[in-house]
């Protein structure tokens, strides 16, 4: 009995080390990074991204001559936990940080480059790799797997970008940025699950039809889910004070409300990244309004660092996989093939994007048309648009393995061929496209100037215009009279005015309810 109870106790010893081992080091590999990060901080050439990507590469070589070139890891990669422990934070983050004045007076255009623009860039990726993918060689994928590589490679990540941006002197363009990358990143996620649920041996124009119900299903049920848990939040928060006996209560009832969004969605089939995005957005405009000034800070910086180590985390692995032995094994393309399919894509993404960048930004600027109007996209705003769209991160890996692997093991050629393929593309995207995002935004904006609103614009956004919401005190004839002017307003300048009367109803009726301040001056 002894002996059994030994043997027991070493078994559980064995398998409790090797649980802790890996996870220890790859703790202390994310400090390093952290550490690296700090000293090349003011080198606006190298970002977080490109150094977690070196030191995973580096650390990936080390473990691979260590173990006699049979792994390079630490530890092994799982869609699901990218799906429910990295990403929510990530995307939470996003929303929670984002500056809803520019996001929402922006809102029109920002939706029409994420989410019309990925349907845009997913139809001509798809079809191009459709077309050519069989003349380099590379057999094997089915139609899904097309549909499914057109949405993983729209997935965009502007990190690189916004962190050579400059909010204050270009306002507009950092929104457009900013809002484009996080909505282009629910948006793939939507449609990478409304592939999974169409018939792909029916391509015709029903399927399509279905498609776009179902996206449209997912991206409303979603947006309105995690809304209404941002609202319960705040109307709980300023309804029972809970900063009255501990603000720790506070934190954790938004951290809590906000993952539960997530999960939620998660359960119901829907689109968790959309709901938890909105979910933050909501949150910062009411329920941070309702805590202690001391949960203010600490749900800010505490948000902003569970994104950071997820984001840090991703990367970091996303080097080390870049050496994984058994999947170039698996692969059976020659180099020249490898090199040419790597090439195909990112071809292909970059005429995706300029497909739905430069033509949609001309109908932003007709929609937003102003006489004296100076604030509008420029053609060398369209082209830092499209060249901040031009990388790939997280995103793109999760999907990738979550389509072409089961637990991140895969056994399959092709399949191998494919998780290969996005992991080079990401590698070469954020690190040679991350290289020179500096020196493209230096000459493209070499005096960049704060992009201000026309003085008309100011005064609108600024002033009290004579058109008040409708009233039920006044006569009808006033009433229509006013709808009529509104009505007008709306046709000249559509972005301004649906913005406005937002704000008016903002503060006459949210507010009151949900918290925050009367007021729409600020920035939040």
């Amino acid at each position: 009995m002894a002996v059994v109870v030994s043997e027991l106790t070493e078994n559980v010893a064995g398998e409790h080390a090797q649980l802790v081992i890996p996870i220890t080091l790859f703790v202390a590999v994310l400090c390093l990074c952290i550490v690296i990060g700090h000293l090349l901080q003011e080198n606006q050439w190298v970002n977080e991204s490109i150094t977690a990507i070196f030191i995973g590469s580096i650390t990936g070589t080390v473990i691979l001559i260590l173990s006699k070139w049979k792994s390079s890891h630490i530890l092994t990669f799982n869609e699901e936990l990218f799906f429910i422990y990295l990403l929510p934070p990530i995307i939470f983050n996003a929303g929670f940080q984002v500056k809803k004045k520019q996001f929402f007076h922006n809102f029109l255009t920002i939706m029409l480059f994420g989410v019309v623009g990925v349907f845009i860039s997913s139809l001509i990726i798809t079809s191009g790799s459709w077309w050519l993918f069989p003349r380099l060689k590379f057999h094997g994928l089915t139609a899904r797997d097309y549909l499914v590589l057109g949405t993983i490679f729209s997935a965009t990540d502007t990190v690189c970008t916004l962190q050579v941006l400059h909010q204050d002197e270009t306002p507009l363009l950092y929104s457009l940025v900013f809002g484009e990358g996080v909505v282009n990143d629910a948006t793939t996620v939507v449609l990478f699950n409304a592939i999974q649920k169409i018939d792909v041996t029916k391509l015709n124009s029903k399927a399509g039809l279905r498609l776009i119900v179902d996206f449209l299903y997912l991206f409303s049920t979603s947006t309105a889910l995690g809304v209404t848990a941002g609202l319960l939040t705040a109307y709980a928060l300023k309804t029972l004070y809970f900063g009255r006996h501990a603000s720790i209560r506070e934190i954790a009832l938004m951290v809590l409300m906000a993952y539960l969004s997530y999960m939620l969605a998660e359960l119901f089939e829907l689109s968790g990244i959309l709901t938890v995005f909105f979910c933050g957005i909501v949150m910062s405009h009411y329920a941070w309004h309702n805590v202690t000034d001391s949960s203010r800070i600490t749900t800010r910086y505490l948000f902003a660092m569970m994104s950071f180590v997820a984001e840090t985390f991703i990367f970091l692995y996303v080097g080390m996989d870049a050496l994984d032995i058994e999947k170039w094994r698996i692969s059976k393309l020659s180099f020249g093939t490898s090199v040419a399919i790597y090439a195909t894509i990112i071809l292909l993404m970059s005429l995706g994007r300029a497909a739905f960048v430069f033509p949609l930004s001309a109908l932003s600027n007709y929609m937003n048309r102003r006489a004296d109007r100076t604030y509008k996209i420029t053609f060398r705003h369209q082209v830092i648009i499209w060249w901040a769209g031009l990388m790939r991160g997280a995103v793109s890996i999760a999907l990738a393995f979550k389509q072409y692997t089961f637990s991140g093991v895969t056994m399959d050629p092709t399949d191998a061929v494919m998780i290969t393929n996005t992991i080079i593309v990401v590698l070469f995207s954020t690190v040679v496209f991350g290289f020179l995002t500096k020196p493209l935004i230096s000459y493209l904006l070499p005096n960049s100037a704060p992009n201000n609103l026309s003085r008309e614009e100011s005064k609108i956004l600024k002033e009290d215009m004579n058109l008040p919401l409708l009233s039920f005190e006044e006569s009808a004839t006033t009433n229509i009279l006013r709808a009529k002017d509104s009505l007008s307003m709306l046709i000249e300048r559509p972005v301004y005015t649906i913005h406005y009367y937002w704000r008016r109803f903002d503060d006459a009726y949210m507010r009151p309810i949900f918290g925050g301040p009367i007021s729409s001056s600020s920035s939040r």
